[in-house]
Formats: structure tokens, C-alpha cells, sequence
């Protein structure tokens, strides 16, 4: 006979509350998608003509300012979260994210209006990438909160495969404006159309998470306690070893995820020179594979355990990333889809474990602002630098294996950083919660029954 966690929600419940999570978090995460696979046609759009290197270099590295808001985001939607509960602000997220995204879509060109279009679309990135800040670890947060300690990584695998979903998503889109549009009116307004897209969405998104319920532990130490909050300075001061920790891991997460799910597409066209309607079409598969063996990883990692499942990413995408990319520079569609398919099992393996560790790690009262930036500073410094740093070292060195090796050289930081960090599969959620000294919830509570 099954035995429930105190603190789980009943299945159905946790379903909602699961969908509810992924159908958000898809719509967020294709908001933010879109910008990299519209990156060629934005280049053209909002630079000067000239080096078309330099115009993608420009591109990327507003793509990666949005990123440095994320971590500021983060704090912000993390504290808030922390003190007035998770439902409210991940409905505030995906709102702002959409009008942000909707915005990008109706900026005047450089043509137009000059060096107003790229400040413009600055503005937008950094409002995207502020509400961004906030989203996926609040949301791997909600589903946990509610969800039977044995099977957490069951639950949370869900949003890694929402996020691979909104890129495929906005990787399909992409692809059949290719395939329908000329390449002039692709970079006339074609380019346009996803960005559009994202206003309805959104509403739709704000409508499903406003009518959600608010987590049971975090409702639990509300209840307790009256004020569970913690300050930002109080956070990092007694959680900054386990940030510390768990940020070295998730470098390898986050630079492993945007070389494959959004550089890839741009090396193939930029670097390769292959068919913009083939790569994408290919990356819409690689990204749809991602998205379904993500809850297939999910309880493999409720099994093996975390560090057996962040020591197989380690060697999977240090292992793998150069041969991958072998393949890919043989310049045809089937070795592009092969070393798509090979980098995505490291990938997935990562963002898997990565979801469940963001709630695992830290005590209810400040889970939501320690996770969350711990994440998004990860992703600032590794995720939105990658496509950038990739570019720029095949530009400077002219090996086209240089973003494998950069791969390869994170995985080391990352196998440090699994080595430090502690397992807590199966470990009570509330467990952190207890004061010092106080009993801990029985271990007969961790049994898989």
C-alpha cells in the first residue's frame, strides 16, 4: 500500500498543478526561444549593414544582456515569491514576459528609426529576460512543493521537457516561415510574426496560473511562522555554500542547453552554410527528442539518485560534446541530426537533475529567492554568454570544434561541483525546515513503497 508524503498534494490535484506548470513555463520559455532563432534576420533588422560577423556578434550579446537581468529578476520575483506565495508571481512573470516579447514584434528597424531599434529592443530583451529571472525556479518549485518525496524528479522532469518543448515550439515556426516566406520578406517582417504570437499566448498563460492554489509548504510556514521571508543579505549568508555549490554544477547546465538548443541552429547556417528550412526542421526533431526522454530521466534520477545522475551528464556532455561536433561540421543533414540527438542526452540529463536539486537544496522560507539565483546567475554568466563566446572563439581561433571544447572544459567544473554537493533524493522536503536540533520526520517516510 502506497504511502503519501504529509505534505503532497492528492494526484489530481498535483496533475493541475503540474500542467498548469509545463503549459506556463512552455509559453514563457518560446517567448524567450524565438529570439535565437530569429537572431539572422534580427542582425539584419536592427544593425547597420556591414560585417555580417559583427552584426551577429551584436545580436548575441543583447541576446546575452537580457541574461544579466536575470539574475536581478530572480532576486526580485524570488523574494516576492518567498513572501507572498509562488502562484501570484509566476501568473506576474509569464505576463510581462509576453508584452515584453509582443514588443519586439512592433520596433521600427534601424532603417527607420536608427540606433533607437537596437536600444528598443535592449529595453524589451532586459524586461524579458527580468520576468525570466523568475519563472523557472519558481515554477520547478510549485510542482515539488506539492509532489511525494520519492518521486520529485518524476514531477520536476516535466519543466525541462516544457522548456526543450517551447524551443521546439518556436524551432517549428521558425521552420515553416522559412520554408513560406522569401528570405527578403523573412527579414522584411516574416521574422515578426512569433514575436506577435506571444501576446494571446500570454493571456492565456496569466488566465491558467492566477487560478491556481498556493503550495502546501509554503502555505504550512506561512502558517507557522506568520512571516517566512527571509531577506536577500540573510539568504546569501546562510545559504551562499550551497549556491556556491549547486551554481558550479548548473554552469554545465546552462552553457549545455543554449550550445544545443539555440548556437547549434546558427553554427549549421552561419558556420556550415547548410539550408535554413533543413537546420531548422532538424533541430525541431533534436528538441522534440529532448523534450520526450526528459520524463523518461525523471524517475531514472528518483532511482540512481542526484550526484549518480549529475556524474553521468558530467561524462556524457565531456565525453561527447567533440565527437558531436564532428559530426556536425560534415556538412550534411543526417550527421547534423545525429550530433543534435548525441549533445541532447547530455543536455537533458543535466536540466533534469538540475530541476530537482533548485528545490532540494534549500529550506521552504527562502527556496524560491536562493534558487532563483542561483540558477540565473549560472545562466547569466554561462547560458546567455554561450552562443556569444561560441561565436566569437570559432571567429578568433577558426577551429569550428572550439564551442565542443568549451563544453568539455565546464564538465570539469561541473564533476567538482557534483562532488560537493550532497545527495537528497528521497530526503524530506520539510526536512530543511526544522529548526536546529529539532527531530527530524522519520526516514520510513522515504520509502518507495
Amino acid at each position: 500500500m502506497s504511502q503519501r508524503t504529509t505534505h503532497a498534494a492528492p494526484d489530481p490535484a498535483l496533475r493541475k498543478v503540474t500542467v498548469a506548470a509545463i503549459a506556463g513555463t512552455v509559453i514563457e520559455w518560446f517567448d524567450f526561444a524565438i529570439y535565437g532563432f530569429m537572431a539572422p534576420a534580427i542582425a539584419l533588422a536592427f544593425f547597420p549593414e556591414g560585417n555580417p560577423v559583427t552584426a551577429l556578434l551584436q545580436t548575441f550579446a543583447i541576446f546575452a544582456v537580457a541574461f544579466a537581468l536575470r539574475p536581478i529578476g530572480g532576486a526580485f520575483f524570488g523574494m516576492m515569491g518567498d513572501r507572498i506565495g509562488r502562484k501570484r508571481v509566476l501568473a506576474l512573470t509569464v505576463l510581462l514576459m509576453s508584452c515584453a516579447t509582443a514588443a519586439i514584434g512592433l520596433i521600427p528597424n534601424h532603417e527607420s528609426i536608427g540606433i533607437w531599434a537596437a536600444v528598443l529592443l535592449t529595453v524589451a530583451r532586459c524586461v524579458q529576460g527580468f520576468s525570466a529571472g523568475g519563472e523557472y525556479a519558481g515554477a520547478v518549485t510549485y510542482v515539488i512543493e506539492h509532489a511525494p518525496d520519492h518521486q520529485r524528479s518524476r514531477y520536476s522532469s516535466w519543466m525541462p521537457s516544457a522548456t526543450f518543448a517551447s524551443f521546439a515550439l518556436a524551432a517549428l515556426i521558425s521552420y515553416f516561415l522559412a520554408v513560406g516566406l522569401s528570405t527578403a520578406e523573412m527579414n522584411a517582417w516574416g521574422w515578426r510574426v512569433p514575436f506577435l504570437v506571444a501576446a494571446p499566448l500570454g493571456l492565456v498563460a496569466f488566465y491558467i496560473r492566477s487560478h491556481l492554489r498556493e503550495s502546501p509548504l509554503f502555505q504550512k510556514v506561512l502558517e507557522s511562522s506568520g512571516v517566512p521571508h527571509s531577506s536577500l543579505g540573510q539568504t546569501l549568508a546562510v545559504q551562499w555554500k550551497s549556491m556556491l555549490r549547486l551554481g558550479g554544477y548548473i554552469s554545465l547546465t546552462a552553457v549545455s542547453f543554449y550550445i544545443f538548443s539555440t548556437y547549434m541552429t546558427t553554427f549549421l547556417r552561419s558556420v556550415m552554410h547548410m539550408p535554413a528550412d533543413r537546420v531548422l526542421m532538424s533541430n525541431v526533431v533534436a528538441l522534440t527528442f529532448a523534450a520526450a526522454i526528459a520524463p523518461v530521466i525523471g524517475p531514472i534520477c528518483d532511482r540512481v539518485g542526484r550526484r549518480a545522475t549529475m556524474f553521468a551528464s558530467v561524462v556524457l556532455l565531456g565525453g561527447l560534446s567533440v565527437p558531436a561536433y564532428i559530426l556536425a561540421s560534415s556538412g550534411t543533414l543526417g550527421h547534423a541530426l545525429v550530433a543534435q540527438l548525441v549533445l541532447a542526452l547530455g543536455a537533458v540529463t543535466a536540466n533534469v537533475v538540475t530541476a530537482v536539486l533548485l528545490s532540494e537544496v534549500f529550506p521552504t522560507k527562502v527556496r524560491y529567492t536562493a534558487s532563483a539565483v542561483t540558477y540565473n546567475i549560472s545562466y547569466a554568466l554561462f547560458g546567455g554568454t554561450a552562443p556569444f563566446i561560441a561565436t566569437y572563439l570559432i571567429d578568433v581561433t577558426g577551429n569550428i570544434l572550439a564551442p565542443a571544447i568549451y563544453i568539455t572544459a565546464l564538465a570539469g567544473l561541473a564533476f567538482i561541483a557534483a562532488w560537493l554537493l550532497p545527495e537528497t533524493a528521497g530526503r524530506p522536503l520539510d526536512g530543511l525546515d526544522q529548526p536546529v536540533g529539532a527531530p527530524q520526520p522519520s526516514r520510513a517516510r522515504l520509502s518507495v513503497q
